[in-house]
């Protein structure tokens, strides 16, 4: 190769990359790349940042759980559109829904499916004439972290139709502690709180068109204690919710 021709390219090397080369070696990839990672969160998978206590002790403030969008059905993205439907919110269930409020996207239990008979005495469940039995937790097994800890707070594990859970109260909040029988209209489920006396539930907003459900709620994928300067739960981290 002559100087002149080594000259030549290496000027060429110099000049500096055009608009339409950056876009095309970097812009439209990344673009793809978000644009596909979007409907991936619309319709196939998500993650939810919880930041209050209503699903105390099975959820705690600043826990990120991952939510399976494809649980139950298939649905155009960005849409509530069902393309395709193959299983059915289940009692016990932790999902994620938008409230029929105020369309809040909130994370609860279900607790009553279509048309069951839903009703509390008391904080003592009671679904289709079925009362749910409670075994109180020690207090020295709180399940809750020491610094969550105190004395008004109250947990017991709940079973009722085989499905169990650790439930919590506070009895000397105001709260609805008892509502008499509802039943659960075709389409619509009936959403509680683990933290049964401080959780704005269906108690509050009424049942949850089915529509609204955005997927369950599966695993803690990470878990921060906000009130600790934001510290890593490292025991929580990827664990399966209950």
């Amino acid at each position: 190769m002559s100087s002149e021709e080594s000259q030549q390219e290496n000027n060429e090397k110099k000049q500096p990359r055009s608009t339409r080369q950056v876009w095309n070696e970097w812009g439209k990839p990344l673009l793809w790349f978000f644009a596909i990672m979007c409907v991936v969160r619309s319709a196939v998978a998500d993650w939810n940042d919880v930041p209050t206590g209503s699903m105390n002790p099975a959820i705690f403030e600043g826990d990120r759980v991952w939510v399976n969008k494809l649980a139950y059905d298939l649905k155009i993205p960005f849409t509530k559109v069902q393309i395709a439907t193959w299983d059915s919110p289940r009692r016990g269930d932790v999902v994620v829904f938008f409230s029929p409020e105020d369309g809040t996207r909130m994370i609860k239990r279900v607790i009553g499916l279509p048309g069951d008979e839903i009703a509390l005495f008391h904080n003592t469940l009671v679904i289709n004439g079925e009362r749910a039995t409670y075994k109180r937790v020690p207090p020295n097994e709180s399940p809750l972290p020491p610094n969550k800890q105190n004395h008004w707070r109250e947990f017991a594990v709940e079973t009722i139709f085989n499905n169990e859970r650790v439930v919590m109260a506070t009895p000397r909040t105001k709260a609805h502690h008892t509502f008499q029988p509802v039943k659960v209209p075709d389409g619509h489920y009936l959403m509680l709180g683990d933290n049964r006396d401080l959780s704005a539930d269906s108690r509050y907003f009424g049942f949850v068109p089915e529509d609204h459900i955005v997927g369950r709620a599966t695993t803690i994928v990470l878990s921060f204690d906000r009130e600790n300067s934001w510290s890593p739960r490292w025991d929580r981290f990827f664990t399966d919710l209950k």
